[in-house]
């Protein structure tokens, strides 16, 4: 069995929560090796928290906020606030809990399926997948004599496949322009469940969003200089897509200051449809000697 099929299937594990009590659930967290929990994780596992309460309808919209990091030690218990049933729309509120504490608040809002107008942006005349090479964070020989902890951060990735268009190599960063174009896909067939396409595309937004903010300064977290943590993650889902199959994220940034940046992004499918747009704001901040400031946001 491959590293991306493990990964594959951890993640779909991590997507099963345990009911606990009415519009009650506890998560598990996957152990990154890094002290927090990767953000898309909470992400994922509130939406389908919030998912669970709602029958007939899709997530079309959440708007969501990183409160404090999350310990991938402990489990995470979604408290789901049913606020409202209307004929059209159903809105939650979730908070993701920790040692008594909340981590992260997440608003959705689920729709009947309906017609109405249309329209998108076109998407960007780009490279096919088919034509590009596998983004590789290292070379295998090089990863296998890596700690272990390093291993579980850089494997993250393992259950997605991503293809750059454009945007930087982080070992060698060099000013440009803030825009970022990459194909992803999961590594592995997933199940005709919209409700779990919608929750995991919400995990992978996570990735490469906010660092397209960094594009312009030419710094990258390999370097070690630089302090990158989500603050919010809106999204909206427009269209039905697979997450098997290859989806486009195109994503820029219109603007860094005050130690935070933001960036937006559009997600298509192979046909150009657009199926949904992030945005996210995170504080980027250069490293401090004095440590102790580094995990205050």
């Amino acid at each position: 069995m491959t590293r991306q099929s493990e990964a594959f299937k951890e993640l779909i594990r991590l997507m099963r929560l345990e009911p606990l009590e009415d519009n009650l659930f506890r998560g598990a967290s996957r152990d990154i090796g890094t002290e927090r929990v990767f953000g898309g994780q909470v992400l994922a596992q509130a939406l389908l928290a919030a998912s669970h309460t709602v029958e007939g309808r899709q997530a079309h919209s959440l708007h969501a906020y990183f409160l404090r990091a999350g310990d991938h030690n402990a489990p995470i218990v979604y408290s789901v606030d049913r606020s409202r049933d209307g004929n059209s729309f159903t809105a939650r509120r979730v908070v993701a809990i920790q040692h008594g504490r909340p981590i992260f608040t997440l608003a959705a809002s689920f729709q009947v399926e309906e017609e109405g107008l249309e329209h998108q942006f076109e998407a960007p005349d780009v490279t096919p997948p088919e034509a590009l090479n596998p983004m590789a964070l290292l070379p295998r020989e090089e990863f296998d004599h890596m700690p272990k902890s390093m291993q579980r951060w850089l494997d993250r990735f393992g259950p997605f496949e991503f293809r750059a268009v454009r945007g930087s190599n982080p070992d060698h960063p060099v000013p440009q322009p803030p825009f970022k174009e990459l194909w992803f896909k999961l590594h592995g067939s997933l199940e005709d469940d919209p409700s779990l396409h919608r929750a995991l595309l919400a995990y992978v937004s996570d990735f490469h969003l906010v660092g397209t903010a960094t594009l312009p300064h030419g710094i990258s977290w390999v370097q070690g200089k630089l302090i990158i943590a989500s603050l919010d993650h809106a999204m909206w889902f427009h269209r039905e897509f697979r997450l098997d199959d290859w989806l486009l994220y195109v994503c820029d940034s219109p603007s860094s200051s005050g130690g935070r940046g933001l960036a937006r992004g559009m997600i298509f499918d192979r046909e150009g449809r657009l199926v949904a747009s992030t945005a996210q704001e995170g504080v980027i901040r250069l490293r401090r000697e004095d440590k102790s400031q580094e995990s205050r946001k």
